[in-house]
């Protein structure tokens, strides 16, 4: 847990709010994943990093409060080498390190770049919310863009019900439906309501037990490195 490392205070990195690095190189995209417990988060960040570790330098920050089981599933999956895997135990509301308090996930995403940079740095790193809740967001101090997880079942009236993380994340993400014809799910009504309360926001539906069905969020986020990369740096 970064907070509560033994020895004096480390130095607090000061480059977050600009897109550059200290040399003037362009930062690491970061993308936040957020979503209620059980919807597949985890598993979503492993297979992102399986249809994209081949193209970009990657990096994971995963959340837990008391734990760090899901920096441990990362690992186990091997997704990723052991070293761009970094786990924050939050000790609180997942949202207070994602929102209010960022200091403990900013630190392991600066630190995970710095590690990297002598390999020529980052493309990219996917910062992992713990299980919170409809009204989770990400700090733009903290991430760049943001996906929301939801899964069928929970719930067909999810979409509906709205919330700040449905209707104001980059991305929103249906997930599990394979799982719909055994829970009652009416995909059709969800996508319906996920488009009323999330106007032009783009959403998806995935399938994680399917080939390739992370698919449409690794299009997206290819297409958000793009744009990223193109982009001339700021300070």
């Amino acid at each position: 847990m970064h907070r509560d490392e033994p020895g004096p205070p480390r130095h607090r990195h000061t480059h977050s709010a600009g897109t550059a690095r200290p040399d003037g190189t362009r930062r690491a995209l970061r993308i936040g994943l957020g979503g209620p417990v059980g919807s597949g988060k985890t598993a979503t960040v492993a297979a992102l990093c399986r249809a994209l570790r081949e193209e970009f330098a990657l990096a994971v920050v995963t959340n837990d409060i008391y734990t760090r089981e899901d920096a441990a599933f990362l690992l186990r999956a091997a997704v990723l080498p052991p070293e761009r895997i970094a786990a924050v135990e939050t000790g609180a509301c997942p949202h207070t390190a994602i929102r209010d308090d960022i200091s403990a996930n900013l630190e392991a995403v600066e630190d995970l770049e710095e590690a990297a940079a002598p390999d020529g740095g980052l493309d990219l790193v996917l910062v992992e919310s713990g299980g919170d809740n409809l009204t989770a967001v990400f700090s733009r101090g903290l991430a760049d863009a943001q996906i929301f997880v939801i899964d069928v079942a929970a719930g067909d009236d999810i979409p509906r019900k709205g919330g700040p993380g449905i209707t104001t994340a980059d991305l929103l993400v249906v997930n599990k439906t394979d799982l719909a014809p055994y829970v009652g799910s009416d995909l059709e009504a969800m996508a319906r309501d996920a488009a009323a309360q999330r106007g032009s926001r783009p959403v998806v539906f995935t399938s994680l037990n399917s080939e390739d069905g992370v698919a449409p969020v690794a299009e997206w986020t290819r297409a958000r490195l793009a744009a990223w990369q193109q982009a001339a740096p700021a300070a």
